[in-house]
């Protein structure tokens, strides 16, 4: 029996993270940043609010000629949200039905206070000094925290070079004293206040917008009982199948745990991955014996930021000793990527990478700016607190060689290389900050499309077309860290969130039976619209009184 096929949304965004909300915002901005000015901008909208309506002023004068008025009254409640969706979007998220509810969920269970994002990482497609605009309406500036020694020439020459030649602030993170402003990072309140806020100005808090289901597969299509003359997307759900003309991934890295070794479920009683650190850390026996007051000792592997978060959240958690082990050499950075890739003279890098031969150049364009894990100088100064109050103790360049895990007293025996002569011989938890595996070639939702429609892949990064599109026929568009072939190095940060908004936005419209720009608006709002963009005859647009 054929399936009936009863509604059919044009897109399908796949994650409700920092990459799903900016895509569904740039849906509903007419006006995006990259083309229009801040002035286009308030004008545009001001033309929009006000059309059809007069000043009072000159309503008066018409009432006492006798000529007969239309004045509208505007609310303000429907002037505030911007424009309405020209597709029909619906937005699946396995963390919940609510925005950024992993983002949140994480930002709280490692007690992270501050963004490492410059005030210019958003993904607002209004307006690129947003966040900027937004934290000085609020009266908010308190809640910044200025990332010292990269802005200005406070430092002397010798400290500066000194600094430089322990990797703790690098060439590129100087910069000019007049982008002061622009280098302070928000507060994690600050920044979610102002993600409601975008989500509340593009009509986002809608009921049932966001449903709350793991996708098993999608598959791209003829589908018999459809309406349609067009192939459609059917995204199977653990709810159910759903169809779409259009599908955006928008899932960061993905959801494989990279480990050193497969726990064993004995022991994943006494380890966890950071993604877990909400859920499973500290253990149960573990926070019985902190409240016990007994001494207990935790051991961080990991390079990056997150480690350094779990070490600091575990020793104020009541931790006795945290030993942190990392595989490489301590790097401290500000960003994780240089300025030269994300700051506003960016484009010279970025021309580089958009240039080059293939994609095999550009992935290691992308392992040479990101080079690794790095920790902020704000952090590095909270550990090297702890390790002078002998509560962490750091190894840089050092694995563990073996390991035993006793069920009973579900604790570890660890032996590393180099050996840590003052390593306890029980460990009483492991916390693995060691990222996601990318390859989309071992994703699961992704089975059907890697065997239906196969494109080349680099070292697990999908080689998608300019349009982010998987195949030029195929409208599956990804964002965020699996685009980083096309985006650059900054395509898993907040600024790779809003450029894969604007190029997918682009793109969609394109799409085969997909609604057209003006479908849904009226003719004079779509005269209005043309003539603001300079397309067309712009005085077609004005009516004689």
């Amino acid at each position: 029996m054929a399936e009936t096929v009863n509604e059919v949304y044009d897109v399908i965004i796949i994650g409700a993270g920092p990459c799903g909300l900016g895509v569904a915002a740039r849906l509903r901005e007419e006006t995006p940043s990259a083309m229009f000015t801040d002035e286009e901008h308030q004008r545009y909208h001001w033309i929009k609010k006000h059309r059809g309506k007069m000043s009072l002023v000159r309503a008066q004068r018409r009432k006492n000629k006798g000529v007969p008025t239309n004045l509208q009254i505007c609310r303000p409640e429907s002037c505030c949200v911007r424009g309405n969706s020209k597709y029909s979007t619906l937005v699946l998220d396995s963390s919940g039905s609510r925005w950024m509810e992993r983002w949140n969920r994480a930002f709280l269970a490692l007690e992270i206070d501050h963004l490492r994002s410059p005030m210019f990482f958003h993904f607002d497609p209004g307006d690129r000094d947003g966040l900027l605009a937004y934290t000085r309406e609020t009266g908010r500036e308190k809640e910044l925290f200025e990332l010292s020694g990269c802005v200005g020439h406070e430092l002397s020459k010798h400290k500066r070079k000194k600094m430089r030649n322990q990797s703790q602030f690098p060439h590129e993170a100087e910069i000019n004293e007049r982008d002061r402003k622009d280098y302070f990072t928000p507060g994690t309140r600050l920044f979610a206040d102002y993600c409601a806020s975008i989500i509340t100005r593009y009509g986002l808090d809608g009921v049932d917008q966001i449903r709350q289901s793991d996708v098993h597969d999608i598959k791209f299509a003829e589908i018999e009982g459809s309406k349609e003359n067009t192939k459609l997307f059917t995204v199977s759900t653990c709810c159910g199948s759903l169809h779409s003309r259009a599908v955006v991934l928008a899932i960061g890295p993905g959801h494989t745990k990279m480990m050193p070794w497969e726990l064993s479920p004995e022991e994943q009683r006494g380890a966890c991955h950071s993604s877990e650190i909400g859920m499973k850390f500290p253990s149960p026996l573990l926070a019985k014996k902190i409240e016990y007051r007994e001494v207990t000792n935790v051991v961080v592997v990991g390079g990056g930021l997150t480690s350094a978060q779990i070490s600091h959240v575990a020793i104020r958690k009541g931790v006795t000793k945290v030993w942190h082990i990392m595989r490489s050499e301590l790097k401290i950075k500000h960003f994780d990527v240089g300025l030269n890739w994300v700051g506003k003279f960016k484009n010279y890098d970025k021309a580089v990478f958009w240039s080059a031969d293939d994609d095999r150049e550009r992935f290691e364009m992308l392992q040479s700016a990101r080079n690794g894990g790095s920790i902020t100088p704000r952090y590095y100064k909270l550990l090297k607190q702890h390790i002078a109050h002998g509560r962490l103790s750091i190894h840089t360049n050092t694995v563990i060689r073996e390991k035993h895990f006793d069920p009973i007293s579900q604790t570890w025996r660890l032996s590393t290389d180099p050996p840590i002569p003052e390593l306890p011989l029980c460990i009483d938890y492991i916390c693995f900050a060691t990222g996601m595996q990318t390859d989309v070639t071992q994703m699961p939702l992704l089975q059907s499309m890697n065997r239906d429609y196969p494109i080349e892949t680099m070292n697990g990064l999908p080689c998608l077309t300019d349009d982010l599109m998987w195949k030029a026929s195929v409208p599956l568009f990804v964002t965020g860290r699996l685009a980083s072939l096309r985006l650059g190095p900054a395509a898993p940060n907040l600024e790779g969130a809003r450029a894969g908004a604007e190029r997918i936005a682009w793109a969609l419209e394109d799409v085969p039976g997909m609604t057209c720009t003006g479908a849904d608006r009226p003719r004079e709002e779509e005269d209005l619209h043309k003539a603001f963009c300079g397309l067309g005859n712009r005085y077609s647009s004005l009516n004689e009184e």
